[in-house]
């Protein structure tokens, strides 16, 4: 599927670069106007004149529903800036593993949902596509190597085929061995999108298409936890720890070797094409030396369509051997020779929307309506298949005023016809600068309406046992956001109220909660300044629930880096120190190999050391390094000196121990 998808792209390539354009070319640098869409954000009209023949180089990007501009993040004080895998997230126990948050986040997306989403931060996606500017070709490599042969690979070129044409290709893999038996993964991202605009600017056209193949097997978890802490010296090579599932004489630490035998595989390929056309007036700026012509939109027709295909897949060829581990939890009659349960999607997606501009040297205080039209088509391995439509409407009011002191949004969607009618979703926002000192107040409320995922709600090949027909959720969250640049720290809270909760039980089962309950979780976040170059990051976290809610989470999180930060000598930048990562015990979720879903269990408690990692981070132009050994909370003197006492992420599923990472990431100007 990846050969497939990188012809199509290189033979799409060749037919952009082979056009030519005879006209003047405006200057890329004028901002668009408007933002089109939902959270579209921007500086209004502000000029700046960008020269593509320049020596040096300069990189802005923006998203496919915005009108702001970015600039690339040089920081070095964070390495999960530069990683998919984040501290707030639990994963089990190898880079590539299935993950859940630490901090409660209930699905908020109405509409149809096929349930998947244990692999989610792996995958590349539409909505985080950059769309870049840059007067030179710029390429970003990525190198990453971890302890057993845990290695990620990354490169990213952009380049401006013309000032007013720009295209980005994106490739990522990630593979990682592991240290227990049969939890090897194997990750391939591959991304492509261009943008274009017309001369006279009335005409743009955004293009993206997007690859993810992520492969990661399972075990099922160690039989046992006090095999992490043994006198038998067999078990210091944890790949020899018996597991549920999936015997190590079938399963292999080679990374050459990316054949699944037992584990999940999901891939998908998007593509997307959005085509704009203004109706307004021409206008233009005057400068010391020339005067810049440039549009503004009064009125935006925009159409957009989409193509998605999903394929998720459970594959085990040693079931026979596996099944009474299948029977235990799944099903008695679940005893397969090979066993190889896989759903299938197609989806087509067409939306028009019209948007209007109120203020036209204001373009980020618009008026958007739309309607969209969605077709689905499912076929299971069950020998079942599924095929509806979905017809959506969706209007937005967003304003950011040209002082800069009110940022509004109101958003709503509904579900006016098909499968799905009656499920909607309604937010508003409203950003205020209070003062200098005070900062920015963000007040926040979202609804929304949903049916369930569509693999709980409905008959798949997957085991899952359904004890009838669930109601739609319905979740509220209204937040709060204060940022005090000056102090640099930023206070959050949030607050959900919810009815119809759905969850995962005892592997395999699909229950519903039939009470509302709340939750809340406040946050805190801090840069202490300690003399000229000492830092201390602080993020404090607080969360509970009330009622009897089937949701369990850590009533306190929390993340501190001790770090040594400077400039040393011209071009050396240096961050240096200490990061840890704790949370109160908590019955942690367990996680369902076969449905690749954490679920809810109410009976283990997991108790933790703080996670502890030590780093040098440094900068040398475009040149970054980051040098990180983690876990070291693990060291053990017990059956002798080791690094065994490791943290479970869920009941039976245990970290590593010591890791030793280096990353580096180069960025070269062609």
């Amino acid at each position: 599927m990846v050969k497939q998808v990188s012809q199509k792209i290189l033979i799409l390539l060749l037919l952009f670069c082979s056009s030519h354009v005879l006209a003047q070319i405006p200057i890329r640098g004028m901002p668009r106007i408007g933002g089109g869409g939902r959270g579209g954000g921007g500086d209004s009209l502000k000029f700046e004149k960008r020269d593509f023949n320049a020596d040096t180089i300069s990189v802005q990007f923006r998203y496919l529903d915005t009108a702001k501009y970015f600039l690339l993040d040089s920081s070095i004080s964070d390495f999960y800036r530069r990683t998919h895998l984040k501290p707030e997230y639990i994963y089990l126990g190898n880079n590539g593993n299935a993950v859940r948050p630490f901090l409660f986040s209930p699905l908020m997306k109405p509409g149809w949902d096929a349930g998947f989403h244990a692999f989610d931060p792996y995958a590349f996606t539409i909505a985080e596509t950059r769309f870049m500017n840059t007067t030179r070709p710029y390429t970003e490599l990525t190198y990453l190597v971890g302890t057993k042969a845990e290695q990620q690979i990354g490169i990213l070129h952009t380049q401006n085929i013309l000032p007013n044409w720009n295209f980005v290709g994106q490739f990522r893999l990630v593979n990682s061995p592991g240290a227990f038996n049969s939890q090897n993964t194997n990750h391939r991202n591959l991304r492509f999108n261009t943008d274009f605009q017309t001369k006279d600017q009335r005409y743009s056209l955004y293009f993206i298409v997007v690859n993810n193949a992520l492969q990661s097997s399972e075990n099922g978890g160690i039989v046992n936890d006090s095999f992490l802490v043994n006198k038998n010296p067999a078990y210091n090579d944890r790949f020899n720890i018996p597991t549920n599932i999936a015997d190590s004489v079938f399963t292999t630490r080679n990374f050459f070797n990316v054949a699944l035998r037992t584990g999940n595989r999901y891939s998908n390929t998007k593509f997307l094409l959005r085509q704009q056309y203004d109706f307004g007036i021409k206008d233009s700026t005057v400068t010391d030396s020339a005067v810049y012509r440039f549009f503004l939109p009064k009125i935006r027709l925009e159409y957009t369509v989409q193509f998605n295909k999903y394929q998720y897949k459970y594959l085990d060829i040693q079931g026979f051997e596996d099944s009474a581990f299948y029977q235990e939890h799944y099903d008695p009659a679940f005893v397969p020779d090979t066993l190889n349960i896989t759903d299938n999607w197609r989806e087509l997606i067409n939306d028009f929307s019209i948007i209007q501009f109120p203020d036209s040297k204001n373009p980020l205080q618009f008026i958007k309506i739309g309607a969209g039209l969605q077709n689905l088509r499912g076929s299971f391995a069950n020998g079942s298949s599924d095929k509806f439509s979905t017809i959506q409407l969706h209007g937005e009011y967003r304003n950011r005023t040209r002082n800069r002191k009110w940022d509004m949004l109101l958003y709503g969607s509904l579900f006016a016809g098909g499968r799905y009618i009656g499920d909607y979703e309604v937010s508003a926002r409203l950003k205020r600068l209070l003062s200098a000192k005070l900062g920015y107040l963000e007040l926040g409320f979202t609804n929304v309406n949903r049916t369930p995922s569509y693999l709980f709600n409905n008959t798949t090949g997957f085991p899952l046992s359904k004890t009838g027909g669930l109601n739609r959720e319905n979740i509220s969250q209204f937040s709060g956001i204060l940022e005090i640049p000056r102090l640099q720290m930023q206070l959050s809270g949030y607050y959900y109220l919810i009815s119809n909760y759905t969850y995962i039980q005892n592997f395999n089962e699909v229950n519903q909660s039939s009470t509302i309950f709340n939750f809340l979780r406040i946050g805190a976040n801090k840069i202490f300044r300690v003399g000229k170059s000492w830092r201390w990051y602080a993020d404090l976290y607080i969360q509970t629930k009330a009622g009897n809610a089937p949701v369990n989470l850590p009533l306190i999180f929390t993340r501190h880096r001790f770090a040594y930060e400077a400039k040393l000598f011209r071009n050396l930048n240096l961050s240096t120190g200490v990061d840890l990562r704790y949370n109160t015990p908590y019955k942690a979720d367990n996680y369902s190999p076969v449905i690749g879903q954490y679920f809810f269990q109410d009976v283990q408690s997991i108790s933790v050391r703080p996670d502890i990692a030590a780093y040098v981070n440094f900068r040398i132009m475009k040149f970054t390094a980051y040098t990180r050994l983690e876990n070291l909370n693990t060291m053990s003197f017990k059956y002798g000196f080791g690094f065994k006492y490791s943290n479970l992420a869920a009941p039976l599923y245990s970290y590593q121990g010591l890791i030793f990472r280096l990353g580096i990431f180069w960025g070269f100007v062609n």
